[in-house]
């Protein structure tokens, strides 16, 4: 295997700035304001992964409010060629403590749908069971995804509960089921240890469950005879921290080693 990096890809908006001015509560890092989208997560997951494979250079680099500072004004910089457009920027960590990043400009998002105060039911406005309604700080449902499963089982492992660039998991699955970059579709990938869904190839799921939403458990230390054995995503951390138990459960139990 060539060397890995690690990665993470965040949303670069100007939009976001105006955000705690909007009425939103618990908005964390973009509380300052920032234009970048929960950037303190992004780090703390590239952080935990280099921690976690002892690449010291990286960890010194991106620890601490001193790395979280140095990050921010790396990406500042990366931002200056942005034209006020909101951008999805990758960004890679090496072994040697390099940065490193490519962007591409995204649509526009609705801040609840970045902030959510509450989740709607898939099943309508009739039945929202245990989901509830915030008005205008609920999400919005965007256009609806085919989600298809994988045909074949995959093994957890340190490169599906962290982000890197070894990636050819997820794109074996793609191709299993014929993925193309612009289709609107998803596929599921199913753990072969355990049975579970970890997660989906380029995105986190949520299902609806017992009037809940639920998410694939995922410990925050990776280890392998627990969980579904998918990534501990940002926007995933978020949702938990911020919804608790109470109205985002977790959707089985862990699985014992």
């Amino acid at each position: 295997m060539d060397e890995f990096k690690l990665f993470t890809t965040l949303r670069y908006d100007p939009a976001l700035l105006a955000v705690p001015e909007q009425g939103f509560a618990n908005l964390g890092w973009n509380q300052r304001p920032s234009p970048f989208y929960i950037l303190d997560y992004h780090r703390d997951r590239m952080l935990q992964a280099a921690a976690h494979w002892r690449w010291e250079a990286a960890v010194k680099l991106i620890s601490g409010e001193v790395g979280l500072k140095r990050l921010e004004e790396y990406l500042d910089a990366t931002a200056r060629s942005f034209s006020n457009a909101p951008h999805r920027v990758k960004v890679t960590l090496g072994r040697d403590g390099q940065l490193a990043h490519e962007a591409a400009p995204i649509t526009n998002v609705p801040s609840q749908n970045l902030f959510p105060a509450a989740l709607p039911s898939p099943l309508g406005a009739d039945a929202q069971g245990d989901s509830i309604d915030c008005g205008e700080k609920t999400a919005i449902r965007g256009p609806e995804w085919q989600v298809l499963v994988d045909t074949q089982s995959t093994e957890g492992s340190e490169y599906t509960h962290f982000k890197t660039t070894e990636r050819h998991v997820y794109d074996d699955a793609r191709k299993r089921v014929e993925l193309r970059p612009t289709d609107m579709r998803e596929v599921l990938l199913v753990n072969a240890g355990n049975g579970q869904v970890m997660e989906a190839s380029l995105t986190t799921p949520y299902f609806w469950r017992d009037r809940k939403w639920v998410t694939p458990p995922i410990p925050r230390n990776f280890l392998k005879c627990e969980g579904s054995g998918g990534n501990n995503g940002t926007s995933r951390r978020w949702a938990l921290e911020r919804y608790g138990l109470s109205s985002l459960q977790i959707a089985f139990l862990l699985t014992a080693c």
